[in-house]
This record gives structure tokens, sequence and C-alpha cells, in this order.
């Protein structure tokens, strides 16, 4: 083998060494995954508090799973203490889904279970509902990851803004999600709408 060939082969391997390693410090990085690979994960908000912020770290090596990182934030003191918090329904791996809270409630917490079949999780919301307070001003965010397989990380715009759920893309293919999540403001007199 040629001198050349074989600084060639120390370049490829110095190369694929910093790649692998730049890799795996994203997700060593001492960022506080609810998470480990391939594995389900309950984490809920503190009592009187919704989900403001989402993170997630994309492995195909890890069987296509994500790591996840949720962020919480009190809401206005005039609500007061939530009048009622339930898990909401499961959406199932390997399907897109749109689910938005039920009886105006916001994204307190998330469950997930991976399965290893589809290379996919199913989601659950917990949901919180403040005495008769209705959403209002709507919207839906941009594609969080914008590209599939990428880091995501989603956060809520400005404060008074409130997540209610979330409508997902699954790519059968790259065996990976994006997520759109539903966006809120609420209004600050009680209203008699169950679900607006």
């Amino acid at each position: 083998m040629s001198s050349t060939h074989v600084l060639q082969a120390l370049c490829l391997l110095m190369l694929f060494s910093m790649t692998t390693a730049q890799q795996g410090y994203m997700h060593e990085s001492g960022e506080d995954w609810v998470n480990a690979w391939r594995q389900g994960f309950n984490f809920q908000c503190p009592h009187g508090e919704v989900l403001v912020a989402v993170r997630s770290y994309f492995s195909e090596k890890e069987g296509s799973d994500r790591l996840w990182s949720f962020e919480c934030q009190r809401t206005p003191y005039g609500w007061g203490e939530p009048s009622e918090c339930w898990w909401d329904d499961i959406n199932r791996a390997g399907m897109e889904w749109s689910s938005v809270c039920t009886s105006n409630g916001l994204v307190a917490g998330v469950q997930s279970k991976y399965f290893e079949a589809v290379l996919d999780r199913e989601w659950q919301f917990y949901c919180c509902r403040y005495a008769q307070r209705c959403p209002y001003s709507c919207w839906k965010t941009y594609d969080v990851p914008e590209y599939y397989r990428e880091e995501g990380e989603m956060v809520v715009p400005s404060y008074g803004y409130f997540i209610r759920g979330a409508q997902t893309t699954f790519s059968g293919v790259l065996r990976d999600r994006q997520w759109k999540y539903i966006l809120c403001r609420m209004t600050d007199f009680d209203c008699q709408f169950q679900n607006y």
C-alpha cells in the first residue's frame, strides 16, 4: 500500500472518530433527558405548571429513537390551581395523528412508550384545565425538527401562549417524526365552551 493510501486512510479514520465523538457529545453533555434510548417515560410538570419547551435528539443507531427534554412554567397567578387534570387519548406508534387536550386543557405532561416493531413511539398528553378558561388565537408552529433526523427544539414564543396539543407526521422510510405544536392563548374570564 502506498504512503498516499495510508495517509488517506488515516485522514478518514480521524474524520470518522471526530464525527462519532461529536454525535456522542450531543446527548451526553449534561442535558436533562427524561428517557433512555428505546425506553418509555412519564413526565409531568409540577402541580400548577404547564409545558413551555420541548427538545429532542435523534439517533438512527439507537433504534431511530429520540432522547427528550421538557421545561415547565407556572401559569398566570390569577388562574389559581388546576380544576382538573387527566391523561388524554393515546396516539399510536407508526401513524400520523393530531391531538388536542379535551375540555380546554393545556399540556402539563407527556408519556411515551417505544415500539421496536415500528421503530416509533406512542404518545399521550397529560392535560390540566383551569376553571372555565377557553383557548383563542390558536396556531401551529413550524415543523420541529425542520427536517427529519435533526435535533428538534420548540420554545413557546412568548408568555401568554400555551401548548394545547400537537400534530405529527411520521416517515416510514426515515423512521422519524416531525411535530407541529398547537399553541393558544387562554381567556382571562370564564366561558362556557367545552372544547373550543
